[in-house]
């Protein structure tokens, strides 16, 4: 039983999904035992709380802490939260939240028996609901732009980073990246962000690397790029980061404000930003949801661990990786259209027929998952500061997109490791991707792979398929302590974010749950 280009054994693919499926269970068992204060605070800006105190700490924080305080985590806040409101004869969740922060609210551990608990609970669940129909409508939304404007001719999408640190010079720059070819545009984070347990609020003038994430931001450049949209007759996609400390909120701002594509590995947090693995797996699973409910394409971060494993050695953690991702996923109600998974063009160039490589698991990739829209990262680890070696390094790996039939490809930078790109660096990168695309768009179609190739894709997969027995045995958790991916060890009892964990007591509630939950 073979198909494809590489003809890949179809009983090894079920095997691998099957082991995938085993390593992955406990992991969402463990997910639906526990919350977290992200996903506390995210159901709560569902319901409707907005704003931030005098030093910029969002409500949401100040009121969850305070419920928190007093009653714990492990039942939920919602219910104390609306039952609170209920009794002070308010519908204003921020203005609760204020008096809360002040030390003039007493919270209940669980609502009031008979008529004023119901009233509370019916109140909390119409509120959530309101916020999920309003990511339902930026959904249908954003389809009938797609109708009215048309998606890309071809594929790959032509994925572009804009981060000045200002959202007003990056508006003019993400609508110019559009105007000159770029599909998605991807606005990165300020270093650091990931590890603040807030969500800054309004839009933001400074940043380091990279622009926050707010709602106000994403709004101006959703509102930006739609007008850029009209212009250039096409639906240009918005990306940011569902990641870090507040993965739970982010997504639901995301979704309330109609962006199309956000970075939500279930591991990136974990191995490179030293998140506590327990949170990072109990927030991920509710921002998947969000995500799966928005329509939004996740993109997954396996391109990150050949930064620091070498990328021939642990090609085949890639694939588990890719597969794992692809479980959580689909267990949390994403479809295969919106996994964006991640895979890099990173194996050292002085490799002998580093390209061939590159080609196998790039082609192992798209044939393991042939309705994903992959998403192809560009070289970083082996680009030297030679701006005329790194442009024709991207011009091998804009091919081997080609090649091999990518979704989504992010275009690469000549300075990558000298400097953050001026936009006459993007041009001459665009002009690159655009010249590969043009002339070799569909040579996927005439390439057949030879022995070495097909016999390098099916020596990673059988890696890959070890390597999930082993974890299989040994458990996801402590496969993540032992430094399995990425050569980073993150055992399951450390990093930040584990005292904003709790586990889910009896009568835990959280009606975005029971919503979502309804709707996988």
């Amino acid at each position: 039983m073979s198909g494809g280009k590489l003809k890949l054994d179809q009983r090894t693919v079920k095997t691998a999904r099957r082991l995938a499926a085993a390593a992955g269970r406990p992991v969402v068992d463990l997910a639906r035992s526990h919350t977290t204060v992200s996903v506390e605070r995210a159901t709560l800006r569902l319901a409707g709380i907005t704003g931030a105190d005098p030093d910029g700490i969002p409500w949401v924080n100040r009121l969850v802490d305070v419920v928190r305080d007093q009653v714990g985590l492990g039942g939920g806040v919602t219910g104390p939260v609306f039952q609170a409101l209920t009794d002070d004869g308010h519908q204003d969740l921020t203005l609760l939240a204020q008096k809360a922060a002040a030390g003039s609210v007493t919270f209940r551990a669980t609502f009031r028996a008979g008529p004023a608990g119901t009233v509370a609970k019916r109140a909390a669940v119409k509120a959530v609901r309101t916020g999920l129909t309003r990511i339902d409508r930026r959904r249908a939304e954003r389809e009938r732009l797609i109708r009215r404007h048309g998606d890309p001719k071809q594929r790959p999408w032509i994925y572009l980073i804009v981060a000045t640190g200002d959202i007003y010079e990056d508006i003019p720059q993400a609508q110019a990246a559009a105007r000159a070819g770029a599909d998605v545009i991807a606005v990165i984070r300020s270093t650091g962000q990931s590890l603040l347990d807030y969500v800054p609020e309004g839009a933001t003038r400074e940043g380091f690397a990279g622009t926050y994430a707010t709602q106000e931001n994403f709004k101006l450049m959703r509102a930006a790029l739609d007008e850029t949209s009209k212009q250039v007759g096409r639906y240009v996609r918005l990306t940011n980061y569902a990641s870090g400390l507040c993965m739970p909120e982010i997504a639901a701002l995301a979704g309330l404000e109609r962006l199309d594509m956000m970075l939500n590995d279930s591991m990136y947090g974990i191995l490179f930003r030293d998140i506590n693995p327990i949170r990072t797996f109990v927030d991920q699973r509710f921002s998947r949801q969000i995500h799966a409910r928005a329509g939004i394409i996740i993109n997954t971060g396996e391109d990150n661990y050949l930064t620091t494993a070498d990328a021939v050695d642990a090609a085949h953690t890639v694939t588990v990786s890719q597969l794992l991702n692809e479980y959580f996923a689909h267990e949390a109600g994403l479809q295969d259209w919106q996994l964006g998974l991640g895979h890099a063009f990173e194996i050292n160039p002085e490799v002998p027929e580093s390209f061939r490589l590159e080609l196998a698991h790039a082609l192992l990739a798209r044939e393991l998952f042939p309705d994903a829209p992959l998403k192809w990262m560009p070289p970083t680890k082996h680009m030297t500061g030679d701006v005329f070696r790194g442009n024709l390094l991207d011009g091998f790996f804009n091919l081997a997109g080609a090649l091999t039939g990518q979704g989504i490809l992010l275009v690469g930078m000549m300075t990558e490791a000298v400097v953050t790109p001026w936009l006459s660096d993007r041009d001459i990168a665009l002009q690159n991707v655009r010249y590969v695309l043009n002339a070799a768009g569909n040579l996927h179609e005439d390439f057949t792979p030879g022995a070495f190739i097909r016999g390098r894709a099916h020596t990673v997969l059988d890696e890959a398929v070890t390597l999930l027995r082993q974890i299989g045995e040994q458990g996801l958790l402590d496969a993540i302590g032992a430094g399995t991916f990425g050569i980073m060890r993150r055992p399951a009892d450390r990093g930040k974010g584990l005292d904003g964990v709790a586990a889910r007591e009896a009568g835990y509630w959280n009606p975005a749950i029971d919503l979502l939950d309804g709707g996988v």
